[in-house]
């Protein structure tokens, strides 16, 4: 078997058996396929696309190119979140210490940066001191002890997904269907949970563009789901607008801390709340009523945040910055950026926000890329809000002046018109 046939027979469009995705997983893990190889496949896949029976073989072959995790020694129903990824995606640091406090167990694995859209483990590693690393044995003994762990990819753990994302990260192939099944579910099918909800994201500041190709994305992860007999269910939720206020690693740890104490913006709470709602009815736990009550206590009880504290503590942070978010990286300069027009926002698209937070250095569009986790930028105006000129649209947190070019693309990104838009709830169905 030969890896150039392999990559010209999908950039003819032609279908992969399973042997060929075996031979080219193989060979990715072992280092006898470079990656110029694989990005050149990936590249292939992305523009023509896989079969449902495809999407199956790669999912399940990753899924297994390493170890997968045996959670049953940890008592009670381990339930998990993943979300597609978006542009101000916090989800998972404020809504897992709210499960786990409602008496659910949370092993939470998560990925970094990809392209515009930041990782989970990028935003918990901007907290001083955190061990975003844990090894199987310490993750289970944590879980056990205190309800919840949150840590990156082990390397053991699905590693062709491992190669494939941060290739992906800096091929232009992170938008392509059965590249994110596979990446999102090997993952999930290679840890023990009983329980999944998928957070699918479409719009602009998202890899789904339209609310239909995110059902196309969540309808062929729980089938897959299904067929390695899980309980997976999804929710559409929109990200035509960045979700929250913050984008940036230490600024979006702050915002979702900020939503533990019952301070978070209202489009994220609101988020925070019905999924966790639907996670615990999902779990056979509670009814719907009971559910969203305990989410509720969770947060105003302040059990939530006291749980994340304890958690950040087991894992090295300082877990001070509970209540105490100055404690997280703070960027050199803050800068005001002020409307230079006037009337209602009818459009703020996520991605050139996210692209911005990016180019300030808080994503990577390299694989050898550092992190800056200081910068970032927190929006002070929204969709349908009313501004007027001089009004502060946004805090751009930055480590280095911000040029011509930057400020110019960052006022092109809000479009505003005279009538003030129809605002759309952010789960537009759960399946």
């Amino acid at each position: 078997m030969n890896i150039i046939e392999i990559i010209e027979k999908k950039k003819d469009g032609k279908e992969l058996t399973e042997e060929e995705i075996s031979f080219w997983i193989d060979g990715l893990c072992d280092g006898t396929i470079p990656d110029y190889q694989s990005s050149a496949l990936l590249m292939a896949i992305c523009i023509n696309g896989m079969s449902d029976e495809e999407t199956f073989y790669l999912t399940r072959k990753m899924t297994y190119s390493g170890d997968t995790l045996d959670f049953s020694m940890i008592d009670g129903i381990k339930v998990d979140k993943h979300s597609s990824g978006g542009v101000g995606d916090k989800t998972s640091i404020a809504l897992m210490p709210i499960l786990a406090s409602c008496g659910v167990k949370v092993a939470k694995m998560s990925g970094g940066a990809l392209g515009f859209m930041g990782g989970t483990v990028d935003k918990l590693s901007s907290i001083p001191g955190m061990n975003v690393f844990l090894d199987t044995e310490d993750l289970i003994r944590q879980v056990q002890e205190i309800g919840i762990a949150m840590v990156g990819q082990t390397g053991d753990l699905c590693p062709a997904d491992k190669k494939i994302y941060a290739l992906r990260d800096v091929t232009g192939t992170v938008n392509s269907l059965p590249l994110i099944v596979s990446s999102i579910m090997s993952k999930k099918l290679a840890c023990g949970d009983d329980v999944i909800l998928l957070d699918v994201k479409f719009g602009d500041g998202s890899a789904m563009k339209t609310v239909e190709d995110a059902e196309q994305l969540a309808k062929l992860m729980i089938s897959v789901g299904k067929q390695f007999g899980k309980n997976i269910g999804a929710c559409l939720t929109s990200m035509e607008q960045p979700l929250g206020n913050a984008v940036g690693n230490a600024l979006e740890v702050k915002e979702a801390i900020d939503t533990l104490h019952g301070k978070g913006p209202k489009d994220f709470t609101q988020l925070v709340i019905d999924s966790g709602t639907e996670l615990l009815v999902r779990a056979g736990l509670y009814d719907e009523e009971e559910a969203h009550r305990r989410v509720m206590d969770a947060i105003e009880s302040g059990k939530a945040a006291e749980l994340l504290k304890t958690m950040i503590d087991k894992q090295g942070g300082d877990s001070r910055v509970v209540d105490d978010t100055s404690i997280l990286p703070q960027a050199p300069y803050v800068t005001e950026m002020k409307a230079t027009e006037e009337g209602y926002i009818v459009q703020l698209p996520g991605q050139p926000i996210g692209e911005l937070s990016m180019a300030l250095g808080a994503g990577r569009t390299s694989a050898e890329d550092t992190i800056d986790y200081s910068v970032g930028i927190v929006l002070n105006k929204k969709v349908g809000d009313y501004v007027s000129k001089g009004d502060t649209l946004a805090y751009v947190h930055h480590n280095r002046p911000l040029d011509d070019v930057w400020i110019d693309k960052f006022h092109r990104s809000f479009v505003y018109g005279d009538e003030k838009p129809q605002i759309k709830s952010l789960i537009a169905e759960i399946l």
